[in-house]
């Protein structure tokens, strides 16, 4: 069946625009509560970011799980994947989080998380989209669920992410710039890295619901970049608005992206013969990660783009690391979903065992290059199935010899086919990437 409100990842869209109103909240709660209650006694965490609507949603969340007899563990401004980890550890049957992640502040959105800390199965979002149809009902007095608020939530997550160290692992004489975004990672990812010993200066940390990834955090890099340096730092972190994205910078200011964190995680993993099969990245996924990992005789494949495809690959092949270069990289051997302040400290800890910097251990990895042209087309049959298009994909593949890619997608929001090649000369890859564009275009016309 066809979901009408659940996407990729969850519900999302502009406050004030439905599905993103107080009404539509006050019945998913109901929706949600009705769902989760369905087995018997029911108990649901609640988390947002820093956004000023959480409040908002929150109170209209509440109120709908409690008609429906759910009980209420709120947590108030919390990481994305902190309220995965509490979900398992309070026994509760669902997490929700209120957020639009790395968006800006007057756009929000609803998380789901199962008891397990993973995503939502897809036959419970099809029960709570059928419940949303049905007329809203309130459980007998008696059954009205109850509210509590978990006063040392960001206590016990802080904790959690140091445990993915080893115990005794210290900082010490490192020094980083971690950029918060003004989101959910504000309190405790300072917090974090300071209790391990590091010398940590702190940008972006004073959200006033407002200001969550303006012009800072892993979307906007430039902050970060110019303090490493000002700092004489040996690295920066950034973060996400609800902090499940991690990006970092090398202490000449380079940004390094996902698919470098997730490549230097992958060959830690694989020097401590701790790997357990091999790497998901996504379609996306620069070519440079995959013959890196070849090199080093690490399996790699392509889940379709989104974390919630990366999971589902890694849980069917039972690895443990996958990842996306914009900076959802997930580390099963310490949680279950993307974790940003966990994957930065796996970094940490290679970088440690290897006596590198970041910029040093980047190397390895030698990044090709990618162009990406996105082409309008005026609806109607898609391009990327013509026969012509097909063709010359197929010619440009076969002449890159197994050192190049094409990769032709037809967005999923806009009305355009997005070209992109890639491979180890970039005037090559340039010039197949125009020419592919030109045939798409002529076919649109």
């Amino acid at each position: 069946m066809t979901k009408k409100y659940f996407g990729t990842d969850g519900i999302r869209g502009r406050v004030g625009e439905y599905p993103i109103t107080p009404e539509f909240m006050l019945k998913l709660g109901w929706a949600a509560g009705m769902a989760f209650r369905s087995k018997g006694a029911c108990k649901v965490l609640v988390g947002k970011d820093t956004r000023i609507s959480g409040y908002m949603f929150e109170s209209a969340l509440e109120a709908g799980l409690t008609s429906a007899g759910a009980d209420v563990m709120l947590l108030g401004p919390m990481p994305t994947p902190a309220i995965a980890y509490l979900t398992r550890t309070f026994h509760a049957e669902a997490g929700i989080v209120i957020s639009a992640s790395h968006n800006p502040h007057d756009d929000n959105g609803i998380k789901f998380f199962s008891g397990q800390g993973t995503k939502l199965p897809d036959d419970v979002e099809l029960m709570i989209e059928e419940l949303l149809d049905m007329p809203m009902t309130v459980v007998e007095s008696s059954k009205i669920g109850k509210v509590s608020r978990i006063n040392d939530a960001s206590g016990r997550y802080i904790e959690f992410c140091k445990s993915s160290v080893p115990t005794g692992t210290n900082f010490a004489g490192l020094k980083i710039v971690i950029d918060c975004a003004h989101g959910a990672t504000y309190k405790v990812a300072p917090s974090v890295f300071r209790e391990l010993g590091a010398q940590v200066t702190v940008l972006s940390a004073q959200p006033d619901g407002l200001n969550i990834n303006h012009n800072c955090g892993s979307t906007h890099m430039g902050q970060l970049q110019a303090a490493v340096v000002a700092e004489h730092a040996d690295l920066g972190i950034a973060f996400d608005g609800d902090g499940d994205r991690v990006l970092m910078v090398d202490h000449t200011g380079a940004i390094v992206d996902g698919d470098e964190l997730l490549f230097i995680i992958a060959r830690d993993l694989h020097e401590c013969a701790k790997l357990q099969g091999g790497v998901v990245g996504t379609l996306m996924s620069n070519l440079g990660l995959e013959l890196a990992l070849a090199d080093l005789g690490i399996p790699f494949v392509r889940a379709n783009v989104g974390d919630r495809y990366v999971i589902a690959e890694l849980l069917e092949r039972k690895w443990l690391v996958g990842g996306e270069n914009s900076g959802h990289v997930v580390c099963f051997s310490h949680t279950t979903t993307g974790d940003a302040i966990i994957a930065a400290l796996q970094v940490l800890m290679s970088l440690k065992r290897r006596c590198e910097g970041l910029a040093q251990s980047r190397q390895a990895l030698r990044k090709c290059p990618q162009v990406l042209i996105n082409v309008r087309f005026g609806g109607g049959a898609n391009p990327v199935e013509h026969a012509a298009v097909k063709e010359a994909s197929e010619r440009v593949t076969k002449a890159m010899a197994g050192r190049g890619r094409v990769l032709l997608r037809k967005s999923g929001t806009e009305p355009l086919v997005r070209v992109m090649v890639e491979g180890e000369d970039e005037t090559l890859v340039r010039g197949y990437a125009e020419e592919l564009a030109k045939l798409v275009g002529e076919v649109s016309a």
